[in-house]
């Protein structure tokens, strides 16, 4: 690609022989590597030593682009204020990085003296990881230079390649991923000495994804493309991986907690590994930590979650009319509310949580995979990343089945939608009749569902682009949790400027129906073009090196 990579394509790349869960510690020449079975599988370790885990878009710890998670300060994408980026931009060069890691390894594995069966293993995992980034450009940037193979020639012409069609990439992420799945090992067979490696199931999950994100991104788009092609894969890919031998874990709370790792969990589809647990020199992450200092969930978060009765905030009689404690919004819920964010007194980051005080951000202060242990160990937190788990499988496939088929059976709304509620002590079952009946739309309530389940998991910003309802969540005020004077230690005065009043208005705008709600974020400071928007723009030095191949995204 351009001259960043340049560097990274010509020199030596370093592989290990160690363990998966640690960093490269020696460097091998190509003359005396990429001989054997242990060579190659070495140089897989690079790909997940450089996967993302718990980070998201410039390396962030939450993922504030959405209208879900607000941190001390406003997100630019969040906001719509960001700028083209003058020169080369982490998100688009990380992921090419990736791409060519995986690239050079299915160039130089052919060296290697393995049976046609070994390789190919050991090449899906290569071909799984170069999909996996490959998709995610498209996610970003759309139409998008496709790199296929290794560069170490400085002159090679796909160096100044112009942008792949989209629909390209996506058809070979499906070939590259199905390949994958025929001869990456099952879950069953990967031995626990692996774990953290890619399996089957992986690579179906990553279609039933990519099918959905396709799909309903074409469809809502009018991109033009098969939209129902790309759901039928995810479809398809669901069901195959519904024989994998995967389920949900008993406990939603402390799924996302140590009790949560390893392969006896049969949530865990596709994992990034940190650890060894407690291991400070090893690969950590600051997850629980920046849940304190950084980051807290909007008000619009909390009022997606369903009452217990089954029914919506404004169509449910257990709502409390008239707030007058933090907590009367966390009452009568789905009990997974509870399990995502903190309520009055409960044991926290420091003490018993008090709002506003002991927490950063002035929103609803994150509960859910919160470890007290792992916060002691400042910057040094090893609890697992789950990517793809086993409750996403069953979300997207009902989500896919309704659009693919504009409707949904009783039958898989309780293998899917009612099977998560179930798990989490939520016994309101959502059906066709209860739709029906009270005037919901069926759509709509598994898109809540996929929301109140995977709140900070890192979800939330690509569903809003593919739904394309970004235009309508983004550009509003983001609003914040109650403010009530003798349930914290902040001074009114302080916060005055920021509270609704009486009617739910601040500064002559209705942005709530309670009074003295903080607003984190004023309407008139958030825009969104759904004309520009909906993709990132292109670092204009990758539009300078290109020798004119590569067009900026409309509008920007």
């Amino acid at each position: 690609m351009r001259k960043i990579y340049l560097l990274i394509l010509i020199s030596v790349i370093g592989f290990s022989g160690c363990d998966l869960d640690k960093l490269p510690e020696t460097e091998f020449t190509d003359v005396v590597f990429w001989k054997s079975e242990t060579d190659v599988r070495a140089a897989c370790n690079r790909m997940y030593d450089e996967l993302r885990g718990f980070t998201y878009m410039n390396n962030t710890w939450h993922d504030s682009r959405s209208d879900e998670i607000v941190g001390t300060s406003p997100n630019s994408v969040s906001a719509g204020n960001r700028d083209v980026p003058n020169t080369s931009d982490n998100d688009w060069n990380n992921i090419y990085t990736r791409i060519f890691t995986a690239n050079n390894i299915l160039a130089k594995s052919q060296g290697a003296a393995l049976d046609e069966a070994v390789l190919n293993r050991w090449d899906a995992e290569a071909y799984f990881f170069r999909a996996y980034y490959h998709f995610l450009l498209v996610k970003l940037y759309g139409d998008a230079p496709m790199m296929l193979k290794a560069i170490e020639n400085p002159t090679d012409p796909a160096m100044y390649a112009g942008r792949t069609p989209r629909e390209e990439v996506i058809q070979q992420c499906y070939k590259d991923l199905e390949f994958a799945a025929e001869w990456l090992p099952t879950k069953s067979k990967l031995p626990k000495s692996d774990w953290g490696r890619v399996t089957r199931s992986a690579a179906l999950g990553m279609i039933v994804r990519i099918g959905l994100y396709e799909g309903t991104y074409s469809k809502y788009h009018s991109l033009g493309s098969d939209y129902k092609a790309h759901l039928k894969k995810s479809i398809d890919a669901a069901e195959a991986l519904k024989k994998e031998g995967h389920g949900l874990f008993s406990n939603y709370q402390t799924l996302f907690y140590f009790e949560g790792e390893g392969p006896d969990n049969p949530e865990n589809v596709f994992v990034k590994v940190y650890g060894p647990n407690g291991d400070s020199g090893t690969t950590v992450h600051s997850h629980s930590r920046t849940m304190e200092n950084s980051v807290s969930i909007t008000r619009q978060m909390v009022d997606l979650f369903l009452y217990e009765d089954g029914l919506p905030r404004e169509k449910s009689s257990l709502k409390i009319t008239n707030e007058t404690s933090y907590d009367d919004a966390l009452q009568n819920r789905d009990p997974r509310l509870k399990m995502t964010v903190y309520s009055l007194g409960e044991d926290a980051y420091k003490a018993g949580y008090i709002p506003f005080t002991n927490q950063s951000g002035n929103g609803y202060s994150i509960k859910k995979g919160f470890m007290l242990s792992e916060w002691t160990n400042m910057n040094k937190e090893t609890v697992d990343n789950m990517i793809i788990r086993y409750a996403e499988i069953l979300i997207s496939y009902a989500e896919a089945l309704y659009e693919y088929n504009g409707s949904i059976t009783d039958e898989k709304l309780n293998e899917t939608v009612n099977a998560l509620r179930s798990r989490a002590g939520f016994n309101a079952k959502l059906t066709n009749s209860f739709v029906t009946a009270n005037n919901l739309n069926m759509i709509d309530e598994i898109r809540r569902e996929r929301t109140v389940e995977f709140i900070d998991e890192g979800l939330r910003y690509d569903d809003i682009i593919r739904w394309k309802i970004a235009e309508k969540v983004l550009p509003v005020a983001l609003v914040g949790a109650k403010f009530v004077d003798s349930e914290t230690s902040k001074q009114r005065k302080d916060l005055a400027s920021r509270l609704t009043d009486a009617n739910g208005t601040l500064n002559g705008a209705k942005v709530s129906d309670q009074a003295d709600m903080y607003v984190i974020e004023l309407a008139n400071t958030r825009t969104f073009n759904p004309a520009r928007d909906y993709l990132y723009p292109i670092p204009l030095n990758e539009i300078n090196m290109s020798n004119g191949k590569i067009e900026q995204n409309p509008n920007w």
